[in-house]
């Protein structure tokens, strides 16, 4: 007869983290292929402003509005795939060093750091949210009245949307960490 033993209250939370981490991984990705279109946009719309200065002497209207505003919508719709794929520019020379020789401690200062950065980019979302509702509902518009505007509305979106998937992300690869090094002691 076989002997049962208790459930553990980890497997639960562990599944959960999972299928929502996979459910942002795949968030992150359609959002950076997003981030890719604009990009290409971009391209398409610098080439079209440098013809017509070279060729008819008249710029494009709109193109550097466009720019900055394409730059920052870029920048966040690609950031939390950044970070899932673990690309985040970052000086971690001291913590590879620390990992050598004290591992336990890097792996809790990893975590540590990815909780820390989950709280930033939750800010970041909790600060933008009311300017993207503000836009939303004045119908507020950047750019040069007379010669090019934009709604204001989608870069808030973006920026509200980035910072806030790429805190999930951040929280999840912690408590993922957690929950792993949880399973590892009690395989032990």
């Amino acid at each position: 007869m076989p002997v049962e033993t208790a459930p553990r209250q980890s497997a639960p939370v562990a599944h959960l983290a999972a299928a929502l981490s996979r459910i942002v991984n795949r968030a992150a990705m359609a959002l950076n292929a997003v981030g890719t279109l604009f990009v290409m946009a971009l391209v398409i719309v610098v080439v079209a402003d440098v013809i017509a200065r070279g060729v008819f002497t008249a710029p494009f209207n709109g193109a550097v509005e466009l720019v900055e505003f394409s730059v920052v919508f870029i920048v966040f719709l690609q950031l939390t795939d950044v970070v899932r794929v673990q690309r985040m520019t970052r000086s971690d020379g001291a913590l590879n060093t620390l990992t050598a020789i004290r591992p336990g401690i890097a792996r809790w200062l990893r975590v540590g750091l990815d909780l820390l950065s989950a709280i930033f980019m939750g800010l970041i979302a909790t600060a933008i949210f009311p300017e993207f509702t503000d836009a939303w509902v004045n119908e507020d518009f950047v750019g040069t009245p007379g010669i090019f505007t934009v709604p204001a509305w989608p870069i808030k979106l973006a920026i509200f949307t980035g910072s806030g998937l790429c805190a999930l992300r951040f929280w999840l690869t912690a408590t993922l960490s957690i929950l792993q090094r949880g399973e590892s002691h009690e395989h032990a």
